[in-house]
């Protein structure tokens, strides 16, 4: 029996670029070569139903660049379509391993993917090192004096800043010299995962001035379109967080500010995991829901007859994408007018979403809602035809999405009349 060659991991998971990346950076700086791998997880692609997601063929194609890119260096990327244990079972048979190297996740089923992992590793003698590379702060990074986590966003963010001025960017070359050289035996297809080709082609992520520096002037305008449109590329890993960083602190406070929403979102979930299931604020578990079935499909299917409510989620439901805006209208409007639970709304988004991150997703949803920590008063219900006048007033926006009919639909519901009705159940079940 051949000696099998000792190599260490790269396992690449939401961090899928070569460059900046930290994991990556130290795993070929520690001096054995380096097999890079991916692994498509069997138990969270056989709950996807539409088997034409635009998310795995972007980044489907992200992966392939990557792959293309180490084949011209007499390298390649290793595909797996299995549960992560048995992936890693494989690669512990095939290869002496001296440690596996990875960036770190944070939702909680990602930590407890990663605790079986480190189990089956240690039990194999291999060692395991995680980096923290798709924030700049993490767990208890920015926290308050007497070491709680921050729940309120304004002085965390004002702690977060300050706590950047002594934040160094490092410079993480690729040396693809470091890299095992062999050609992993099939690169899998999309056939081989169940998924087809969509029409969201993958394109390099770049960081737009144009956009960027007037962004605190017209991101609220739907019709515009003037927003990164970068949530995808960081939820995937597809650009550095670190090069948006850089770049907002240059040219745009007020998008180094959302940023920093995305950072505060996720150490809320790292510190609170309830919030995947809960209200933050846990008196607003006694809302007592109607969860209509009939407007819940309506409000799907972009039929409430409000106009900025039914071409947001028109938008949404045909591209995967909608106006960051018309996300909080759409929210507030599902458990405000029509009182449906948001974690209805919750979970439709993270279907449909291309950018659905499960923290900024249920943070944003909680804070629409009421419930989420440091959200807008309960109170607060957002007046679908203000908000058209303020941000949509020649209707620019409605019309790419809606007919003129459907423009002067009928309401599902009465404005005054739901805004009423929502107070008194929400007054009702803070005051319980």
């Amino acid at each position: 029996m051949s000696k099998k060659e000792k190599v260490n991991i790269f396992w690449f998971r939401r961090d899928i670029r070569l460059e900046d990346n930290t994991g990556l950076f130290h795993a070929l700086e520690a001096g054995l070569k380096v097999v890079p791998i991916f692994i498509f997880d069997k138990e969270i692609l056989d709950k996807l139903e539409d088997k034409s997601d635009r998310r795995v063929y972007y980044f489907y194609q992200a992966l392939e660049e990557i792959h293309t890119e180490l084949k011209k260096h007499k390298s390649g990327l290793t595909v797996f379509h299995n549960k992560p244990v048995e992936a890693f079972k494989k690669l512990i048979k095939d290869f002496e391993i001296d440690t596996v190297f990875c960036n770190r996740d944070y939702e909680p089923q990602a930590i407890k993917r990663d605790e079986e992992i480190q189990d089956l590793l240690k039990k194999n003698d291999v060692n395991f090192q995680d980096f923290k590379d798709q924030v700049i702060f993490e767990k208890e990074d920015v926290v308050k004096n007497d070491g709680k986590p921050y729940t309120v966003y304004t002085p965390y963010s004002r702690k977060w800043k300050e706590n950047f001025k002594s934040f160094t960017f490092k410079k993480m070359e690729v040396d693809f010299s470091k890299f095992h050289q062999y050609s992993p035996s099939k690169f899998l297809t999309l056939k081989d995962l169940g998924f087809e080709k969509t029409d969201l082609e993958f394109k390099k992520p770049s960081l737009k001035k144009t956009i960027i520096d007037d962004y605190d002037q017209y991101r609220d305008f739907p019709a515009m379109d003037h927003t990164t449109r970068l949530g995808i590329a960081l939820r995937f890993g597809t650009i550095s967080v670190r090069k948006c960083v850089e770049f907002a602190e240059k040219h745009n406070e007020v998008w180094l500010n959302e940023l920093i929403w995305r950072e505060f979102f996720m150490q809320i979930l790292y510190h609170f995991p309830k919030v995947v299931n809960q209200s933050f604020k846990e008196k607003y578990d006694g809302i007592k829901w109607r969860n209509d079935e009939k407007e819940f499909k309506k409000w799907c299917e972009g039929k409430t007859g409000y106009p900025i409510v039914d071409a947001g989620m028109r938008q949404l439901n045909e591209t995967g994408f909608m106006h960051n805006r018309v996300r909080m209208v759409v929210a507030s409007f599902l458990t405000k007018h029509l009182l449906i639970d948001w974690r209805w709304g919750e979970a439709y988004f993270a279907e449909k979403l291309l950018d659905y991150e499960l923290s900024s997703n249920n943070g944003n949803w909680q804070w629409a809602a009421g419930c989420g920590c440091d959200a807008a008063p309960y109170f607060r219900v957002f007046n679908p035809s203000e908000q058209t006048k303020k941000f949509d007033k020649d209707l620019k926006y409605i019309k790419t999405w809606l007919s003129e009919k459907d423009i002067n639909a009928e309401p599902i519901v009465e404005h005054t009349f739901a805004r009423k009705r929502a107070l008194e159940v929400y007054g009702k079940a803070v005051k319980e």
